[in-house]
């Protein structure tokens, strides 16, 4: 049989998921009265409710007679690990482009990665539809990206699709001429080439991996060479070619539609799951007894943020969580490196019971902190930091910079400009994005952009859509100002009472309300000034048998400042903390004794002296 492997590429929120979910529809897939949720490929619960692809998943459809195998990427350059993997699998690419958005800092990331493995990409420019579409600058802003990247003439060559996803129809022209994809399936064929079969016994690249709970490890690749069966004899070679295990495989899984079904043989050129393989990971190729050279992986871009995992030790550690110990956590976070390639998991130099996690950026540690979160662990993480690294050469410090581009209204460009100048960001370009918008590029230091998007939201009244993407490694910027407010302190243990709340109001904003359970070192306000300052919030008012001849007056609380995990993770400062259980996220102080908080500064400052 035919066969195309591929994978669509776009910046987040392009309507990659959607295009599959019509593709799969139309080619029958589903039958007629089969009920499938919208966005079918985002089976996660986190990628459901952010509407983002977080995992790359694997489909397969037939059309005429060819088998198609289709892989969603994440459009987020925080899951570029997966997205570089991807590529490696696949014989084709298509390029998905919003139609009045054009080329995002994204859509530049996946698209440099699939050109750099010699892809030729078809562009498909979706959501056609829009009334603020402009199709054909985007096509001319693709070519100029394309150019930008050294893509070669076959690359530049590409043909174009335009189409609404969303209304399922696909065409040649700007104009509706269909009701139907066909279109684009025709063009897929057409243009990408069988996969290439290499001669030789069996091996296979692994690419993505998953843990099931009936067939243990789920690895799956391209098969490069040769064919694989069931309970067959295999070894893996880690990259630099010494033997990780020798095995057997109890099951071959292939993709059909939505499903993943066992076969008994499978063969080069086909997209599959394998089980059977026990600390097998990716970047390793499972091949044959006799192969001795492992096939060659991408190497992976360094991580540029890092986060310190401690356990809870807080005086309301293991009220709503069941999995509290260090060591649950530990292998917890093992298990998410051992699949995701792009997080490295070390255990910290300064304490016991701590890991420093690093990562790609603040997105995918607050997806693997939230997934955590309902997995039933508690736990306590600290500000984000940057990756610094050391130029050999020289020996100057150097930081990651990313590039930001900001689409906003023209009356905000001011403020924006401006708080990211604060920031040690440097403006390099400026240009109207239609509709009375501009789109502004920056070159950011990443320290400076921690925290950054809650800022942004609340000074373009929510209308700014902020993208970022690494762009490199350059000398230390210098200083950033930091949080200029100080934090509100409870100074004792025991439920937030709407009385004290009230007549401590005028300190600053608060982040609890009545009934809130405090502890002495928890933040529960932000201070109005520049330093912390301790309060009581459980002290009742005295009530005595002596009736006042006025009338109480009711108790009116100016609501509490709601903490999301993100918002949290970009609010605290260098001594303090962010509390996470299944139920509650609250911020404290690393230190909650206030003597040994004051012993801490003290010791701070000397240093700083010395």
């Amino acid at each position: 049989m035919n066969l195309r492997n591929i994978a669509i590429i776009a910046h987040v929120d392009h309507g990659k998921t959607t295009l599959i979910d019509r593709l799969l529809s139309q080619s029958g897939s589903f039958r007629e009265n089969q009920k499938v949720a919208e966005r079918a490929m985002d089976s996660n619960d986190l990628e459901r409710e952010r509407g983002i692809t977080i995992l790359a998943k694997v489909t397969s459809l037939n059309w005429k007679e060819t088998r198609i195998n289709i892989v969603d990427t994440p459009g987020h350059a925080d899951f570029g690990g997966e997205v570089e993997r991807i590529l490696n699998m696949v014989d084709g690419a298509v390029l998905l482009v919003d139609a009045a958005e054009g080329p995002m800092p994204q859509t530049k990331f996946v698209l440099q990665k699939a050109l750099k493995l010699g892809l030729k990409p078809i562009v498909l420019i979706n959501k056609i539809d829009r009334p603020d579409g402009r199709h054909v600058e985007v096509v001319n802003e693709v070519f100029d990206l394309f150019a930008a990247l050294e893509a070669t003439d076959e690359q530049l060559d590409f043909p174009i699709i335009y189409g609404s996803a969303k209304q399922g129809w696909m065409s040649k022209t700007p104009e509706k001429q269909e009701d139907n994809m066909a279109a684009l399936f025709d063009v897929i064929v057409s243009h990408f080439k069988p996969p290439v079969i290499e001669p030789g016994p069996f091996r296979l690249l692994v690419t993505t991996i998953e843990a099931n709970p009936f067939l243990g490890r789920v690895l799956t690749g391209r098969i490069r060479s040769g064919s694989v069966k069931t309970n067959m004899a295999v070894k893996s070679l880690a990259r630099d070619g010494t033997t990780v295990e020798t095995g057997r495989v109890s099951k071959v899984l292939s993709f059909r539609g939505l499903e993943r079904i066992p076969v008994e043989e499978a063969f080069a050129g086909d997209i599959v799951a394998i089980s059977g393989l026990v600390t097998t990971t990716v970047a390793d190729t499972i091949c044959d007894p006799a192969v001795t050279e492992p096939i060659q992986a991408q190497p992976i871009d360094p991580p540029t943020l890092t986060m310190t995992f401690r356990i809870n030790d807080g005086p309301l550690a293991g009220k709503e969580g069941d999995k509290v110990q260090s060591r649950v956590i530990r292998d917890r976070l093992l298990r998410e490196a051992e699949g995701n390639v792009a997080l490295k998991v070390t255990a910290s130099e300064t304490e016991t019971d701590a890991f420093e996690v690093a990562g790609r950026g603040e997105l995918q540690l607050g997806i693997l902190i939230e997934t955590m979160r309902r997995e039933g662990f508690e736990l306590t993480v600290g500000r984000p930091r940057v990756v610094f690294k050391i130029d050999e050469a020289t020996g100057e410090k150097l930081e990651p910079i990313e590039e930001v581009v900001v689409d906003v209204d023209e009356e905000y460009t001011g403020i924006v400009v401006q708080k990211l100048s604060e920031r040690r960001a440097e403006m390099r370009d400026m240009r109207p994005s239609g509709q009375g918008r501009q789109r502004i590029v920056f070159h950011a230091p990443t320290r400076g952009l921690i925290g950054y998007q809650g800022e942004l939201m609340s000074d373009t009244r929510g209308t700014a859509i902020m993208n970022r993407l690494f762009h490199a490694y350059a000398p230390h910027v210098g200083e950033i100002p930091s949080r200029h407010t100080g934090a509100l302190l409870s100074n004792s243990d025991g439920d937030a009472v709407a009385y004290a709340i009230f007549n401590l109001q005028d300190r600053g904003p608060m982040f609890i309300e009545h009934g809130t359970k405090v502890y002495a070192g928890m933040i529960i306000g932000e201070h109005t000034r520049g330093n912390d300052l301790e309060l009581n919030v459980i002290k009742g008012k005295k009530l005595t048998n002596v009736r006042a001849s006025g009338k109480d007056e009711a108790v009116v609380l100016t609501p509490p400042i709601k903490m999301s995990l993100e918002k949290a993770l970009a609010y605290v400062g260098e001594d303090e903390l962010v509390e996470i259980t299944p139920k509650s996220i609250r911020l404290r102080k690393i230190y909650l004794d206030p003597n040994e908080r004051k012993r801490m500064s003290r010791t701070k400052e000397a240093d700083a002296v010395a």
